[in-house]
C-alpha cells in the first residue's frame, strides 16, 4: 500500500506546474487579486529556488582550486552531497574551461580537477619533449597517479587549443638525454 502513495505523490511531484496553473485559473475565476499575488509569489519561490544553488558552485571553485588534484568522490565527501549531483556540477564546470586556467577530466567515470599550477607543471613537462612516463614521475606530487591520467589531461588541453607545439619532440629529448 506505501508504494501506491509514494507513486501519486511523484506523480504529483513531476506535474507540479500544470496543477499550479490549474489552480491559480481556478483561483483567477473566482477572485483576480488572490491569483495575482499566487502568482508573484509562486515566480518569488521559484527565483529563490535558485540561491541555494548559486552559493554551492561558488563554494565549491573556491574549494576546489585549492588543491592540485581532486576527484569527485572526496568533493561529494567533503560538501556531503550525492555524487550524482557533484558529477553534475563538474560536468556543467568541465564544458565551460576552455578559457580557464585549470582542468576538469572525466577518466572511468569519475571527474578529475587540476588546479592551474599543476596544469602549468603539465605544460612546462611537455614542452621540454618529456613523454608520459617522465611527466607522470614529475606530476606525482601534484596527485597526477597515472598514465592515462597524463594522456587524458594533453588530449583535453590539446582539444581546448591550450597546448602549444612542443619546443623538443619526445624522441629528439631522449637521444639528447641518452647521449649526455
Amino acid at each position: 500500500m506505501p508504494k501506491k502513495y509514494k507513486i501519486i505523490l511523484k506523480s504529483i511531484g513531476r506535474k507540479w506546474f500544470i496543477i499550479l496553473v490549474v489552480v491559480i485559473i481556478i483561483v483567477f475565476i473566482i477572485n483576480p487579486q488572490a491569483a495575482i499575488w499566487m502568482t508573484i509569489i509562486t515566480i518569488g519561490l521559484y527565483i529563490l529556488s535558485y540561491v541555494p544553488d548559486l552559493f554551492f558552485s561558488s563554494k565549491l571553485q573556491r574549494y576546489i582550486k585549492a588543491y592540485n588534484s581532486l576527484d569527485d568522490i572526496s568533493i561529494a565527501k567533503k560538501f556531503k552531497r550525492s555524487l550524482d549531483k557533484i558529477q553534475e556540477k563538474m560536468f556543467d564546470l568541465s564544458q565551460k574551461q576552455d578559457k580557464k586556467t585549470w582542468l576538469i577530466i572525466f577518466l572511468n567515470k569519475q571527474y578529475i580537477f587540476y588546479n592551474e599550477e599543476t596544469i602549468e607543471k603539465f605544460k612546462e613537462q611537455y614542452n621540454k619533449g618529456l613523454g608520459e612516463k617522465e611527466i607522470l614521475e614529475q606530476l606525482r606530487k601534484y596527485n597526477v597517479n597515472t598514465r592515462a591520467e597524463v594522456k587524458l589531461i594533453e588530449e583535453t588541453l590539446i582539444k581546448a587549443d591550450r597546448l602549444t607545439q612542443r619546443e623538443i619532440s619526445v624522441k629528439d629529448y631522449r637521444e639528447k638525454k641518452r647521449f649526455n
